[in-house]
């Protein structure tokens, strides 16, 4: 029988660390704890949870730090980030250095549990997917689906977890228009998602940034006016 899932909590409000354990151990999972930044990235480097709940603003170090040093070490842990700020900068620079998802505070335990399993269960599927070893996706582009890495005319392109995802879902059904809802409920897992749909837009255009010759003109994936987003076919 598989194990407990584990979740490392990086939070220095220990209200929130409380009651956020609380609700995961309810839930099944096993629930470890930090309070700064330096003790989070040891916890992470040295545990090995399958999920880390990461606070921003933390003392010692900020999440946005343990986070990107994690990703620098080839850690790809799913990581959630909890942010008290709404700036869309703070959400782009998640995203940007590989964090997997963000939520803001005030949190409902709801939607938190429900990202926690969405990012967990993502994460299990495409542990035991077998599928083919590599795709042209044309244009010089190529997805290899066993190593989950992508190279655009034979140079690696550096891409997010999700940024990887998103275009390898995509890619898996060109000329096939999804909406903003669609992509979250199949690329994020997400049952519901409220105005975090605006991440879909963040993810296309970082991804355009780092696959498209002209991310202003892109050829790749493409946008279907007050529809959403699709691969474009040879």
């Amino acid at each position: 029988m598989e194990g407990k899932k584990t979740v490392l909590i990086v939070e220095d409000e220990k209200s929130i660390v409380d009651i956020v354990r609380f609700n995961l151990e309810r839930e099944g999972y096993a629930v470890r704890t930090a309070y700064d930044g330096e003790a989070g990235l040891n916890a992470a480097l040295e545990g090995k949870p399958d999920l880390i709940l990461l606070d921003v603003m933390l003392p010692k170090m900020i999440g946005f730090d343990v986070c990107r040093i994690l990703r620098e070490k080839g850690d790809h842990v799913p990581v959630i980030i909890l942010t008290a700020r709404e700036e869309e900068a703070d959400k782009v620079l998640g995203l940007e250095i590989g964090a997997d998802d963000y939520i803001t505070k005030p949190f409902s335990m709801k939607e938190l549990m429900a990202r926690v399993k969405a990012n967990i269960r993502r994460t299990s599927m495409q542990q035991q997917a077998a599928e083919p070893a590599a795709e042209s996706a044309g244009g010089g582009l190529t997805i290899n689906t066993e190593s989950y890495q992508v190279s655009k005319r034979g140079k690696p392109v550096e891409l997010t977890q999700r940024e990887y995802e998103l275009l390898a879902f995509l890619a898996a059904s060109p000329g096939k228009v999804f909406s903003r809802i669609d992509l979250m409920e199949q690329v994020w897992n997400y049952e519901y998602v409220g105005d975090d749909v605006r991440t879909v837009d963040v993810t296309v255009r970082r991804l355009r940034e780092k696959i498209e010759d002209d991310p202003a003109n892109p050829t790749f994936i493409l946008t279907r006016r007050g529809v959403g987003y699709y691969f474009a076919g040879e």
